[in-house]
């Protein structure tokens, strides 16, 4: 996600870029009694074909109500359909879900759709929705995978966002004034248009097949696949954290290009509303090029762009999703652009390595704000005096009003200490290894991590390993100091 704030050098400036829901929302709909007769034994499925969405789940202590560690989500199947003058939603979504313990009941989150049936392996069960989790009344195995296909329908409801960002909107599937659809839903906010395991330590596989009407377009993270008619469909074979899915539905204008080594890139945006930032979009393969050679290949098969009606910008994975609110001039859109280029440092810095809970969201912005930092430097040949100068002070005044970046309070999400304050760690474990050592250790941090979650003491482990040094108490002082620890570099 973007820097919520824009905090500036000495001319010329670097661009530093740039949630619990109520839980009291009444029951919404309920499937067939359990009473019903059973469908036909189901087929054996081969549930190797998802293993690559394997995951060990972990409880967040700072959103203890969303997700849970007794599933494992492998793959999400989504068939959804789009009726604007109706603004209804109608989905199917098909889970393969490995049970890390023994359960009366799998529990998900879900917001209050009318839910038109539920089945187990293929046998009729109860499906319940109340306060935001969908409760489905069969007892499952540990490490015996099922099929869970609940079909529902309904208009699409936001979520609050814990957070006092400047740019803070609800989060989850939004219903544009135009009949379309958008979605951004960092920590949580999947659960809005599809039942989910809303936590970032769950990834999972995913295939996304979304109908519009016609001269519309759907957009959704991971590959374009296919389109049949007015039938879009996207899959995900590198498994994806609920918050970096996105979905979007408009009169869009698509736009194709290639970057680095043949990369494909999809830029989508509307005409006229989105014409002055092009010129940014289209410097895609220039960013991810400064990034490649920072930080190694490209995670992804394929990468791109949505722009939609939000304050903000997302790094939903292979798809970003960038809002178009910004101000008319050439400087705030060039801030625009350096944004952009966060959200694909992100494509490495969160995406495809992915922090175990929202304790360490300080993990993925730390480097991508660092990364849009060094792009700005980079491009306006600032000194490193004021680099510096920039990431110490811009520490200074955002922990001592929001405290260490290693302790988020759960009402403060995503707000400046865990984007500057990590920053300004990076800076000092560069300052002290170099240049050759420092890329080459973010570079091994992506590449050997990839697709994988992660957390301060693996990446603790990891820097010390790296480097041959001891940098425990370095990271551990930076992450938890309530002042801006002395440097120790000379």
């Amino acid at each position: 996600m973007r820097h919520p704030v824009l905090l500036t050098l000495l001319l010329p400036p670097l661009l530093v870029a740039g949630c619990t829901s109520n839980g009291d929302t009444p029951a919404a709909g309920t499937s067939s009694s359990p009473s019903a007769s059973p469908s036909p034994t189901a087929p054996a499925v081969d549930y190797t074909a998802w293993q690559a969405g394997n995951s060990t789940p972990v409880a967040d202590p700072i959103y203890p109500a969303r997700g849970t560690a007794t599933l494992d989500v492998l793959h999400y199947g989504l068939a959804l359909d789009w009726a604007p003058p109706t603004k209804t939603l109608t989905g199917t979504a098909t889970l393969r879900i490995r049970p890390t313990r023994d359960a009366p009941s799998i529990v998900l989150d879900f917001m209050p759709y009318q839910v038109d049936g539920v089945t187990l392996d293929g046998t009729t069960v109860t499906g319940t929705v109340a306060k935001e989790k969908l409760t489905v009344a069969a007892p499952v195995t540990a490490d015996k995978p099922v099929t869970l296909v609940v079909k529902y329908h309904g208009t699409p409801k936001t979520t609050p966002m814990p957070s006092h960002r400047s740019d803070v909107e609800d989060l989850g599937l939004t219903v544009t004034k135009e009949g379309g659809l958008w979605t951004m839903q960092e920590p949580f906010g999947a659960f809005t248009w599809y039942p989910a395991n809303d936590m970032p330590s769950d990834e999972a596989l995913y295939d996304i097949e979304v109908t519009v009407p016609p001269g519309w377009s759907a957009i959704a993270s991971g590959t374009p696949a296919a389109q049949s008619g007015t039938t879009f469909t996207y899959r995900s074979t590198d498994p994806v954290a609920a918050y970096l899915t996105t979905l979007a539905v408009g009169k869009y204008q698509k736009l194709t290009a290639a970057g680095p080594h043949g990369l494909p890139l999809t830029y989508w945006y509307r005409k006229g509303a989105d014409d002055k930032l092009l010129p940014y979009l289209k410097k895609s393969p220039q960013y991810i090029a400064w990034l490649e050679k920072r930080f190694g290949p490209y995670p992804f098969p394929s990468g791109g762009v949505v722009v939609v009606d939000s304050e903000s910008g997302m790094e939903t994975q292979q798809m970003i999703t960038m809002g178009r609110k910004i101000e008319n001039t050439k400087a705030r859109r060039d801030r625009w652009g350096v944004d952009l280029l966060h959200e694909y440092a992100h494509q490495w810095f969160g995406d495809s390595v992915t922090p175990t809970t929202w304790t360490d969201l300080w993990l993925n912005e730390g480097f991508a704000t660092y990364a849009q930092d060094l792009y700005t430097q980079d491009v306006f040949n600032l000194s490193e005096a004021s680099l510096d100068r920039y990431t110490r002070e811009a520490d200074a005044k955002l922990r001592k009003k929001l405290g260490p970046p290693g302790k988020p309070n759960p009402k403060n999400f995503a707000e400046g200490n865990v984007y500057l304050c990590p920053e300004a760690m990076l800076r000092e474990i560069h300052n002290l290894i170099g240049d050759k050592k420092f890329f080459a250790l973010a570079t091994a941090w992506v590449q050997q991590q990839k697709n994988t979650h992660q957390d301060r003491a693996s990446f603790i482990a990891f820097v010390n390993k790296q480097t041959g040094r001891d940098l425990t108490k370095l990271i551990n002082t930076w992450l938890d100091s309530k002042t801006t620890p002395k440097s120790i570099v000379n």
